[in-house]
Parts: C-alpha cells; sequence; structure tokens
C-alpha cells in the first residue's frame, strides 16, 4: 500500500473541484468523517505502529476535519474530494466510505479557511536505520477560499443564500409572469429598472422547479448570481412579488408597491390588466360556457320574484313576478306624519321580525354616510345564460365606485393600516393640509411629529398634503390601534387641526371612527381657519366595554348629491329584499339588506337600483 498515490489523488481532485472557484461543506460532523475514516481500513491494512493504528497521526486529522466534509455541486450532484481513483484496493475501499457518508448530508455552507493550505505535505523522523518520511493528506487552497474572519463571511453568505432560497421557495411563475407584463405595458412605477432581476430570477425559478434536488440548486453558484436577483424578495419589486403570490389583488399589490417607490402624485399611464390576465379569464369563460353571461344590465323589478322579497309598497306590488300573494296584504297601520321626538334604534333582524309585517309603507332617511353604500342590482341580458357565481341564480350587485366603504378605501389606497381594533380615518377633498391628531388619556399625543405612541402602540401612519410638491385633492390621514389590549384605559380625544390652509372651496372633512367593526361617522362642512383645531369626538374606552362617546361632531351636517338623491332626505322604500346570495334558500358568504328607493337612479344610466344599509 503506498499512502503516496491515495494522498496525491485527494490533491488531485481538491485542485479540479476548486477550479470552479464554488467550493461548499455538508453538515456532517468533522469528528464523525474523521471515525469513519479510521474503521473503513478493511482488517489487517491499519495495524498498530507503536501505540495506535499506522494511518492515525494528528497531521491527517487536522486535515481531514478541516477539509474532509468538502464539496462541490455538479450537474445536479454531489462531488466530494473522495470521488477520486487510490489505484489501491484498501484506500479506495476507505475513499468510497467517505465519499458516501459525506454526500450523504446536506449541503450547509461555503467552504472558507484560514489559511492557504490545509494539512500537512510531510514530516521527517530520524530513525536508527536513518530518516524516515511521513506522508500526509496535504492540498493547497485557492486564494478566493482563505479568509481571516470565517464566521462573519460564513454569515453573509448563509444569510443571501437563505433570503434566495426563500424567494425560490416562495414566489409562483405565474406572479413573475404578471409584473413582466406590466412592466412591458408601463404600469408599473420606473418598472424597466426591476426588468432584469426579475427576468434573470424567472430563469432561475423555472431552474429551481425542475431540479431534482432543490437545495443543492439553491447552493449552486450562490456566489456568482448577481445580488440584484439573488437579493429580489427583500426589494421593492419583492415585495410586489410575494403580495402576488399570497393571492392579494393585483390593484391592492400594486398600490403598496407604489406607496414605496412612486410620489403621491404619481398616477399610473395604464390600467392594471395584462394580456396574460385577460386570455387566461376568456378561457376560463369559454371552458365553463359562460359566455352569454358576461353581457349584463342593471336589473328591473319584474325581474325579481316574490318569494325574495322581504317587503314592498303598492306601487312595486303589481310590477313583481308572482304578486298575487301580494292581493291579500292589507294595510294594518294607518299612516302618520312623521315624529323625529322619539327615534329607537333597533337591530335589522329585530326589525325584520317585530315591525316590518305591519307597515304599508317605508321611508328611509338618506344620511352622509350611506353615499358609499349605494348598489346597482345586476341581471344578465341573456335570461338563458349560466350562473357565474356560487348561488343558484344570476344577479349580482355592484357598489357605487365599486366600493363598500369610500373613506376606508382611500386609506387602503393610501398604504395605510385598515386592519385593526380602533381605526380612525380623516378625509377630505381640497389641498388643504389637514392633520389629524389623537390625544391620549395621559395626554400624550400621536399627530405627525410623534407618529408612534410608547404608550400604547398607537400610529399615525398616512399623512397627506404636507409637502406642497404632491399635493392631491383627493387625501386621508390615518391613526389605528392595532392591539386594543395595548390601550390606555380612559378618555381620548380626536382633534382635526388645519396646519395650512390653501382653498375656500369645497371644505370641511369626513371622519370615520371603526372600532372592533363598529363604524361611526361623522361630517364638518365649514372652511376651517389656519391652525384652528376641530374637536372632532371625545371618547371613554376602557377594556370590558369598548368605547363610549363622550361628545362628538353631529354624525352628518353636509347635504350630498348621490344618484339623483340628496342627503338628509327621507325617500320611499319600494321593496326590501335580501342579496341575491340569500335568494331562494342561499346562505353564501354575508348577508345585505337592499333598500330599493323610488327615484335613486345610477348616475347616467336608466336600470335597477338599490340601496344597501
Amino acid at each position: 500500500m503506498n499512502f503516496s498515490n491515495f494522498k496525491n489523488a485527494v490533491a488531485s481532485q481538491f485542485a479540479k473541484m476548486q477550479n470552479g472557484k464554488e467550493l461548499f461543506r455538508t453538515s456532517v460532523d468533522p469528528d464523525y468523517v474523521w471515525d469513519t475514516y479510521l474503521n473503513s481500513f478493511p482488517e489487517g491494512t491499519n495495524p498498530i505502529y507503536r501505540k495506535r493504528e499506522y494511518y492515525n497521526c494528528s497531521c491527517c486529522r487536522n486535515f481531514i476535519k478541516n477539509v474532509g466534509n468538502v464539496v462541490v455541486i455538479k450537474n445536479g450532484k454531489l462531488v466530494s474530494i473522495w470521488d477520486c481513483d487510490t489505484k489501491d484496493e484498501a484506500y479506495q475501499i476507505v475513499a468510497d466510505a467517505l465519499s458516501n457518508l459525506v454526500k450523504s448530508y446536506p449541503v450547509d455552507n461555503a467552504f472558507l479557511h484560514r489559511e492557504k493550505f490545509a494539512g500537512t505535505d510531510k514530516n521527517f523522523e530520524q530513525m536508527v536505520t536513518g530518516v524516515k518520511t511521513w506522508e500526509h493528506f496535504f492540498v493547497n487552497i485557492d486564494p478566493v477560499f482563505v479568509s481571516r474572519d470565517i464566521p462573519t463571511a460564513l454569515s453573509k453568505v448563509r444569510s443571501s443564500h437563505d433570503v434566495y432560497a426563500r424567494a425560490l421557495s416562495e414566489i409562483s411563475i405565474d406572479s413573475i409572469d404578471t409584473v413582466l407584463e406590466l412592466i412591458a405595458q408601463n404600469s408599473l412605477y420606473r418598472g424597466e429598472e426591476h426588468k432584469f432581476a426579475v427576468t434573470e430570477f424567472r430563469k432561475l425559478k423555472i431552474g429551481f422547479m425542475n431540479s431534482e434536488n432543490r437545495n443543492l440548486f439553491t447552493w449552486k453558484e450562490i456566489t456568482k448570481i448577481p445580488e440584484s436577483v439573488k437579493s429580489i424578495r427583500n426589494s421593492a419589486i419583492g415585495t410586489l412579488l410575494v403580495d402576488l403570490s399570497e393571492g392579494k389583488e393585483l390593484e391592492y399589490s400594486v398600490k403598496s408597491f407604489e406607496t414605496k417607490v412612486a410620489p403621491h402624485n404619481y398616477k399610473r399611464p395604464t390600467a392594471l390588466v395584462t394580456k396574460s390576465m385577460v386570455e387566461s379569464a376568456k378561457n376560463k369563460i369559454e371552458e365553463l360556457g359562460l359566455t352569454s353571461a358576461l353581457d349584463r344590465r342593471f336589473a328591473n323589478i319584474d325581474d325579481i320574484t316574490i318569494n325574495n322579497i322581504l317587503f314592498a309598497n303598492k306601487s312595486a306590488k303589481n310590477k313583481i313576478v308572482g304578486n298575487d300573494v301580494f292581493d291579500e296584504i292589507t294595510s294594518r297601520l294607518p299612516e302618520k306624519p312623521k315624529n323625529l321626538d322619539k327615534i329607537e334604534e333597533i337591530p335589522i333582524e329585530k326589525f325584520i321580525s317585530n315591525v316590518l309585517p305591519n307597515l304599508s309603507n317605508m321611508e328611509v332617511l338618506f344620511d352622509n354616510n350611506h353615499s358609499g353604500n349605494l348598489v346597482s342590482l345586476i341581471a344578465p341580458v341573456n335570461p338563458t345564460s349560466g350562473n357565474l357565481f356560487k348561488w343558484n341564480n344570476k344577479f349580482s350587485w355592484s357598489y357605487t365606485g365599486e366600493v363598500a366603504d369610500s373613506i376606508k378605501e382611500r386609506v387602503k389606497n393610501a398604504g395605510g393600516e385598515i386592519v385593526a381594533d380602533l381605526c380612525c380615518r380623516l378625509a377630505w377633498n381640497n389641498t388643504d393640509d389637514l392633520d389629524l391628531h389623537m390625544i391620549e388619556p395621559n395626554r400624550n399625543r400621536i399627530w405627525f411629529a410623534e407618529r408612534t405612541s410608547k404608550f400604547t402602540n398607537g400610529k399615525l401612519d398616512v399623512d397627506m398634503n404636507a409637502n406642497t410638491s404632491n399635493l392631491i385633492t383627493d387625501p386621508v390621514e390615518n391613526i389605528f390601534y392595532k392591539d386594543k389590549s395595548r390601550m390606555l384605559e380612559g378618555v381620548y380625544e380626536l382633534v382635526v387641526n388645519q396646519y395650512s390652509k390653501r382653498n375656500s372651496s369645497d371644505c370641511g372633512f369626513d371622519v370615520q371612527i371603526d372600532f372592533m367593526g363598529d363604524i361611526y361617522n361623522f361630517s364638518y362642512d365649514q372652511i376651517i381657519p389656519n391652525k384652528k383645531d376641530i374637536a372632532v369626538a371625545k371618547f371613554r374606552y376602557s377594556h370590558n366595554d369598548g368605547i363610549t362617546f363622550i361628545e362628538s361632531l353631529p354624525k352628518t351636517t353636509r347635504t350630498k348629491v348621490s344618484w339623483g338623491i340628496s342627503t338628509n332626505v327621507f325617500y320611499p322604500v319600494s321593496v326590501l329584499m335580501n342579496s341575491p346570495n340569500y335568494w331562494d334558500g342561499n346562505g353564501i358568504g354575508n348577508k345585505h339588506y337592499f333598500f330599493m328607493i323610488d327615484g335613486c337612479v345610477n348616475d347616467g344610466l336608466q336600470g335597477g337600483f338599490t340601496m344597501n344599509f
């Protein structure tokens, strides 16, 4: 047995491996590698020399512990320094055992060494018969793998790898294709700057998806991948890719991206609809045989069957399908003039069960905060078309402006937090610089100069029109408390301050206080002098009772016109019904009640009309 052949074979293998400039370690314990080395020699080939085995020396032990678990990744497989031809059967058995052991563990990190060599080439011992030369494992190491601060260097490699691997696992190919289409059609702010990173990452994602060993794929050439590609998940474009991969709506995801990179007055030049989205939707609709169902119109009263009506006045009865049932309805109560001296607030369920059966006529007060709740009842043009929805009828509804809560939606679009135990939202409609302040029970103030309360973790996260270069006419501000358990008990004061008056038209503001899903709306319709405070609401908070208002602005003060009707006016209700997802015994999703109001018509179009309270 000639050990020189073994050491030279290992050195030759290491030289070939480091030529690729990518060396790694597997996670096998170095002591385990050394023990396997000693235990793999065939019986009789590693005899006792003096006090220990012939091949059990400190020089070879140090080499194996420092370099014995080094590998490269080639063609999706691991190759170790032990994958060599030793030209000796006994040594080959040892090398093969070490190779199998090292490659059975996953790659753990890159390989780095403190010195330009590992092991000891040879040393000499004076014997009686002369000088004996002892051969040991030894390799020279390329300077690229030499570091004097190995922990710091390896920490950077590990961190970079983990971000890269997480991106490959979490970002979907569909989200990548969507972003590339948005960039191509100029729908992303400065999207062209991200095109290279997204395009290159797409190639890597496809390779990752097709790889037999994804752990090896993420490590291969980790130091050669451009930083913009490798760290894409931690970039602004990466947050967009992650949001889309998590199934968040396209509009919301792009808005979130734009709040990070675009100025407040940025206006997207094209709509957020990609060719692949259109083609995919078209193919799916055709596959389901629902093409004819896409041609929609406003529903009419005579589209609705009697079994889906909760109430109808005299003018509506004759138009409803199956209206013979109403022949039996008689007026049970005489009509009386409205008296608002005594108003009782009751839940809608109690109103339906206890009050509605005794009504022959009904009127509603169209309040300011109802403007965002106007909806249109929608039906297909072709009555034989299939159903587009989960419920078993062809009807749907659409909110005015396509949003159920305009102030909340404006805050969301501005990047503000809308999911919290307490949200206080301010909206106005000119270029004034209004500021929202919250004075906490200990007199600490949350405002633009101190956005986060160290006492309650309440935060102001949206502040608009402070910069004259980014003035807009639909600004919002938002103060929220994510966790009510951290709020101090006591009295809170919500104030709007006119920091900089710039307009004399479209004056005033709206404020919405949303506590655990209960929404309170307040309006102010007067010109606000410069630097003046307007007290919106003072309320007491306790952990047991929630919020109780002490004093506040009136809930509505301004008159608005929407869909042909004015706020703060009573209007007759022709029909009251459930939303279509609760017709005919359905019970899918949230239940809404539609009050169809005489004279309320969707702007510019004739058709069905409803109001959802």
